[in-house]
Order: C-alpha cells, then sequence, then structure tokens
C-alpha cells in the first residue's frame, strides 16, 4: 500500500487481488463454511477470505485491526465484553438507544455495577465521572443531538484513569474523523450505515490498535458466533468504495439545508456541528406537528436508520427507549446525496403544512 495515498483512494484501492494476469479486479464472494484442511481458514465462524478483504480496507482506513460483525450491536456488545463483570462505565447522557439500552440492561442484571451518564460534550463533566471507571463509551457527534466530544482530552484522562475509551465513528465514518489518533482504544461503526450506504446490508466492525485487544474481541466474535454473512460483507466493501463521494455529498447538502433551516418560521431549533450528513431540528408546535412533518414529506422517507445515498427523516422520540433528554418534538435528517433543492423544497412544503 502506498503510504501516500488518500483515504479517498484507499476506499477504492484496498482489499482487491494483487494485479497478476487474469486476476479479477474485485475480490471473490466466497459462499462456503467448510473448508479443506491443512489451511486458513479452517471453519466459516473462524474465517472468510471476503471478510479479510472488508477487514484489511477499514482497518487500514480507521488505523488499526478491524473485525467484522453481524451487526452493529453484535460489534458493540463485543466491545462491551471488554469491560470486567462488576464493572464501570461512563456513557452519554444522549446517544444511540440500542446502545444505552444495552448498558443500562447491564446495571440492571449486575453485569455492571455502574453506569454513569454524563454529557460528552462537557469535558469536565467526563474527566469527574473517570475514578474507578473501566470503560468510556463515546459517540462524537452524539445519537441524535449532534454534540461533539474531545475526543484527544477524554482519551488522555481516560487512560490516566486506567480505563478503555470506544468511540462510535458512525456518524462522523473515517472521512470524517480517525478516533484511534486522537488515542481512542477501539472504534466501533455500524457498517449498515454510511460504510455500505445503500440500505441493504446489516453489519458491524470494530476497530483497534491494540493486538491484545483485537485478539480479545476475535475470540469473543467466535465464541458467540456473531459473525457477518460473507454476501453481507462483499456488499459492505463495495458500498465504501464510494464512502468518500458519498459524505462528500450528502454533507455539502446537510451543510445548506441547516444554513436555510435556520431562517424557517417552523424550526425552533437547528442542531448541526458544522460537518457530517446529519442534521436534528426542533419543530415549532410540539411533537404533534414533527410528526405531521414526517407524515408529509414526498421525496425523504420517514423511516430508521441513516447514512443511506436516499434522505431519512423521524422523530427520534417515537421510539419508546429514546432517552429523556432528546427533545420529544426532535426530528433527525439523515441527509442523502439528491439534489439539494429537490429535498429544500419537499421539506419545506411539509414544514410550512404544520
Amino acid at each position: 500500500m502506498d503510504e501516500d495515498w488518500t483515504l479517498a483512494t484507499r476506499t477504492v484501492a484496498l482489499g482487491r487481488p494483487a494485479h497478476e494476469p487474469g486476476a479479477p479486479v474485485n475480490p471473490p464472494l466466497e459462499l462456503s463454511s467448510t473448508f479443506v484442511a491443512g489451511g486458513d481458514p479452517v471453519y466459516g465462524r473462524a474465517g472468510n477470505r471476503t471478510w479479510d478483504a472488508f477487514e484489511q480496507t477499514l482497518g487500514a482506513l480507521e488505523g488499526g485491526r478491524c473485525l467484522a460483525f453481524a451487526s452493529g450491536m453484535a460489534a458493540v456488545a463485543a466491545v462491551l465484553s471488554l469491560v470486567p463483570r462488576g464493572g464501570v462505565v461512563v456513557a452519554p447522557d444522549g446517544a444511540y438507544n440500542t446502545t444505552l439500552s444495552l448498558l443500562e440492561s447491564f446495571e440492571s442484571d449486575g453485569t455492571l455495577r455502574e453506569l454513569r451518564r454524563v454529557d460528552p460534550a462537557d469535558l469536565d463533566a467526563v474527566v469527574g465521572a473517570l475514578p474507578g471507571a473501566d470503560l468510556v463509551w463515546l459517540e462524537s457527534p452524539t445519537n441524535p443531538l449532534l454534540e461533539v466530544a474531545d475526543l484527544a482530552g477524554i482519551a488522555a484522562a481516560a487512560h490516566d484513569a486506567a480505563a478503555i475509551v470506544v468511540c462510535d465513528n458512525t456518524f462522523a465514518t473515517p472521512v470524517g474523523q480517525r478516533p484511534l489518533g486522537l488515542g481512542v482504544d477501539v472504534t466501533v461503526h455500524s457498517v449498515t450505515k454510511y460504510l455500505a450506504g445503500h440500505s441493504d446490508v446489516l453489519l458491524g466492525a470494530a476497530v483497534t490498535d491494540h493486538p491484545e485487544l483485537a485478539e480479545r474481541l476475535r475470540t469473543h466474535r467466535t465464541l458467540h458466533g456473531a459473525i457477518p454473512g460473507p454476501h453481507e460483507t462483499w456488499l459492505a466493501l463495495r458500498g465504501m468504495r464510494t464512502l468518500a463521494l458519498r459524505v462528500e455529498r450528502a454533507s455539502a447538502n446537510a451543510a445548506e439545508l441547516a444554513r436555510r433551516l435556520r431562517g424557517h418560521p417552523a424550526v425552533s431549533r437547528v442542531r448541526y456541528p458544522g460537518v457530517g450528513a446529519i442534521v436534528s431540528i426542533e419543530v415549532a408546535g410540539g411533537p404533534e406537528a414533527a410528526d405531521r412533518v414526517c407524515a408529509a414529506t414526498q421525496l425523504w422517507t420517514h423511516a430508521t436508520s441513516l447514512g443511506g445515498v436516499e434522505s431519512l427523516l423521524e422523530r427520534r422520540r417515537r421510539h419508546p427507549n429514546e432517552p429523556l433528554v432528546v427533545p420529544a418534538e426532535l426530528v433527525r435528517l439523515s441527509v442523502g446525496i439528491e439534489d439539494v433543492d429537490d429535498l429544500w423544497r419537499d421539506l419545506d412544503q411539509a414544514l410550512r403544512g404544520i
């Protein structure tokens, strides 16, 4: 690999067969659970050459060793297995609801002694929660409040407290930030979202530059069976080839929509950190008005999830496990790659109709 290659080039060039006469340009889709003895892989739950191509590519983008999992939550669960039984985890008070629900279930059943919830954008609050912590879970930006954490500052303080630092990098993607280079120990992705990029794959990944942590995560994956399907992994790698282009276009659309929305009479607040393709708005008129907006769009799709080429929107507090710090009238916009003026006209008419 050429060390001078940019990230955009790496997304296209890595994880491919060697340039030899007659070789395929794309890696093969290896559909086999069983392998002839005496080589590697040994068995389909332990390895697959289609995984290898995907993991090589994402690992290089993030700067560590990548392991693919059956879903984003499978990767989350594997990483949380690094916490000793009876341990302490520090996590955002507003973050992806299923991650928080899993952490809360661990606290309820005694797997965790304590779950400490903090505002991740408040460095002092995070540092104050660190004594005795085993792991710090971060999102930056957070889902769906779009708060930004000082990853380097938190990582340094957490390491002084002997805690592992994890960052869910789904929203930012390696295009936006590389947390391992800021001192984070493990990054997690819902590959379902931006990396795969086409709303047709369930997949997750964890990346670390610590060999011991990588081996623990690999052992967890093999023993617990949270392995990705070869076809899904192949599709995710194909989707990742256009990651840089998709994120660039969607982010430009999001920045323009955020600018226009700040002056809209039906919007009481716009949350946008200045980067990325997610915008959250608070709709004037409350949750009922927000629901009407989501029901009135024609180009935007009212659906959960994010990161695909198409634009999605939803009121997040419609989910019963959404954190209460999320305003009831908040609508999360996952901005896609459509023409920005078409997106604006559709969203504007829905907002004006409430």
